[in-house]
């Protein structure tokens, strides 16, 4: 290599850590070759009989469309040549990769920067994709109770906890205060109907599928099942960069099941689904990396700390097991390699380009940069 070309890559280099560390006011214009969106998957259920206009609002004749997904997507010039595609998780929508409750740009433009085209999926029957063929069942909480969306899922996601008054402190890495505190409150979603993760893996294959040479797969929280069941379902999937995954069950080898530490409220437990070996391995293809925040504890008071930590503990058996079977798997728990204060949103927080830089540097290491 000649002087030219090291000195052409150092500043390369250089302008890639200014950009992405750069505020929203200082961030260089991005340029754009495609972008736009479209729908995946779908079907319809169909009422016999004669539609009539006497009779317009009868169900005769008429069909109920749902069950799709809808994806927004940006092309950047010269885009590297697998495609990230990003599926959020249980009551989100694509608004989880977007920018974060304090205006802090958000892993779907970050990335873009960086080079990868980015796909944003709202899954089938939540955000923009909320037509379902099936009626919302009166068991999803949130749909039932809207107060159920606040203190509850603020302490789950670990954001913070309260004090003796009630009022929300966040940890070291959430934006403070109560207009970012409200900005977040404001992410959750409906889901139209109820949670079906092999549907929503099957609709996220055929958008896997069309890539022309395949796509790394992006997943948050409840969306790591959807993740893992989608790469049994195609064999383009090239990678899988899962940001703590739990909520929906782990896969497993049906031959070994893992062992599962039970969280203080035991609906809170992580859980394993058990699939053929011959499913199993197809885990084993693609490089698999699992990040988690900090506050996770099994046994602690705040709820949302020991249920994550009954799920860390699962998937550190998920990554034993891909690894024992050959595969290349890795779990990366922050505090750890001195990153902390995160929450389970860790993608909109204080130190997201740092969260962000981590992942460009394991694509860069598993040749997923090209």
């Amino acid at each position: 290599m000649n002087s030219k070309t090291l000195l052409f890559k150092s500043a390369l280099a250089l302008s890639i850590v200014l950009t992405l560390n750069a505020g929203p006011a200082e961030a260089k214009p991005i340029t754009i070759a495609e972008q736009g969106s479209f729908t995946v998957g779908g079907t319809y259920k169909e009422k016999p009989g004669t539609f009539s206009q006497e009779n317009f609002i009868a169900e005769d004749g008429q069909r109920a469309y749902g069950d799709f997904a809808y994806v927004e997507y940006q092309k950047p010039v010269k885009a590297k040549k697998l495609p990230l595609i990003f599926q959020h998780g249980g009551a989100q929508s694509k608004r989880t990769w977007e920018s974060g409750p304090d205006g802090r740009e958000g892993f779907n433009t970050l990335f873009v920067r960086a080079g990868y085209s980015v796909y944003l999926v709202d899954q089938p029957r939540s955000g923009e994709s909320n037509l379902s063929t099936e009626a919302v069942t009166p068991d999803t909480p949130w749909a039932s109770n809207p107060m159920y969306g606040d203190k509850t899922l603020y302490v789950l996601s670990r954001i913070g906890h309260y004090d003796a008054a009630g009022n929300p402190v966040p940890n070291a890495q959430f934006p403070a205060g109560e207009k970012n505190y409200q900005a977040f409150q404001q992410s959750w979603t409906i889901g139209s109907g109820p949670l079906d993760n092999d549907l929503n893996a099957s609709v996220l294959a055929e958008l896997v599928d069309q890539q022309k040479d395949g796509a790394v797969l992006v997943t948050h929280s409840m969306g790591g099942t959807i993740g893992w069941r989608t790469a049994i379902r195609s064999d383009k999937v090239k990678g899988i960069i899962s940001y703590e995954p739990g909520g929906t069950p782990f896969i497993f080898p049906e031959t070994e099941m893992p062992k599962i530490t039970d969280a203080r409220f035991k609906a809170l437990s992580a859980s394993a689904k058990g699939v053929p070996m011959e499913d199993f391995l197809k885990l084993t293809k693609m490089p698999i990396v699992l990040y988690y925040g900090d506050y996770i504890k099994i046994g602690s008071e705040n709820v949302g700390e020991d249920k994550w930590g009954t799920e860390f503990a699962v998937a550190r058996q998920f990554v034993d097991a891909v690894n024992r079977h050959g595969g290349d798997a890795t779990l990366i728990h922050l505090p750890e390699i001195g990153i902390k204060g995160n929450s389970h949103f860790l993608m909109q927080e204080k130190n997201n380009t740092e969260i962000m830089k981590l992942t460009l540097d394991w694509l860069k290491k598993k040749g997923l940069d090209k």
